[in-house]
């Protein structure tokens, strides 16, 4: 299932601040279009801590709608840092979410025996396959490769979202000793390249909205054995997450998408504000070059 592109979408408002539902829906469907393989909703790109439980219910009903009709893969996120919110969130997931993707416990900062016997509950708990969210410097939870590959022997646990910053040398233990059936998607834009030479399997990626096709192709190039041509596509495609990641994301993606007329309005909700003029700019140029 985790194989190709994954793209966490944002949540478009109008420009009175409600959540734009119809934008939501023709921009997953325009990315699907561009060759993603599946979609992601509710993620941090969907500023989720800022929506309403009703906004949240409203958004996953699109969601699993075109997921539906196209038949891909949804991942819906479920946030929380404490066992039972999780394993309570898990269960109330709708039909047609293919996956939960679920980060390391926050703020808490448990041993590494904490995040194992963690998702390992969640994991007994739920009703799809967990992906692990790796990502440390929100968390402030750094987990071993060691961890991830035994939490990864679990018939539940299907994957991670690998995003530590770098290509760290967990990332590189990791990948050379994968157990069955656990995929590693790599949840860094800039580094997708490399790690996708690594041996990761795709990647869940905000930078995606933009040049969707482009990102396809990388991962299609490092699997046919194509180096050359998925280095160039690698390098130029860094250029670009680094631009739409400039400003707090996803403002400068928002920004770049409302200026290609996919979505209507720029807005995002406090304590986000919109890009500037600039790195709207600069992102355009990246996307052009």
């Amino acid at each position: 299932m985790l194989r190709g592109i994954y793209v966490p979408l944002i949540t478009p408002f109008t420009i009175d601040d409600r959540v734009d539902l119809d934008t939501a829906e023709k921009l997953a469907h325009h990315v699907l279009d561009q060759g993603a393989s599946g979609l992601v909703g509710l993620g941090t790109t969907g500023e989720v801590a800022m929506l309403s439980d009703e906004e949240r219910a409203a958004v996953i009903e699109t969601c699993v709608r075109v997921a539906g009709e196209r038949n891909v893969p949804l991942i819906l996120g479920v946030s929380g840092n404490d066992t039972r919110s999780t394993v309570a969130a898990l269960r109330a997931l709708p039909d047609g979410a293919a996956a939960a993707l679920v980060p390391v416990p926050y703020f808490l900062r448990p041993s590494e025996r904490g995040v194992i016997a963690h998702f390992e509950a969640l994991a007994e708990a739920s009703p799809v396959p967990l992906v692990i969210y790796h990502i440390p410097y929100r968390t402030g939870q750094q987990v071993s490769a060691a961890t991830l590959r035994h939490l990864g022997a679990h018939p539940m646990i299907a994957g991670v979202k690998y995003a530590a910053g770098s290509v760290d040398e967990d990332a590189v233990n990791l990948l050379a000793d994968l157990p069955t059936g656990f995929d590693v998607l790599g949840g860094d834009d800039a580094f997708i390249s490399p790690m996708l030479a690594l041996g990761a399997s795709g990647g869940i990626l905000a930078s995606a909205h933009l040049a969707t096709d482009q990102y396809v192709a990388l991962v299609d190039a490092w699997r046919s054995g194509e180096a050359a041509r998925a280095r160039s596509l690698g390098h130029r495609l860094a250029k670009l997450s680094a631009a739409l990641f400039a400003e707090p994301n996803p403002t400068v993606i928002k920004g770049v998408l409302h200026q290609q007329g996919l979505i209507a309005s720029r807005e995002v909700r406090l304590p986000l504000l919109p890009a500037g003029a600039q790195s709207i700019a600069q992102a355009m140029l990246a996307i052009t070059g």
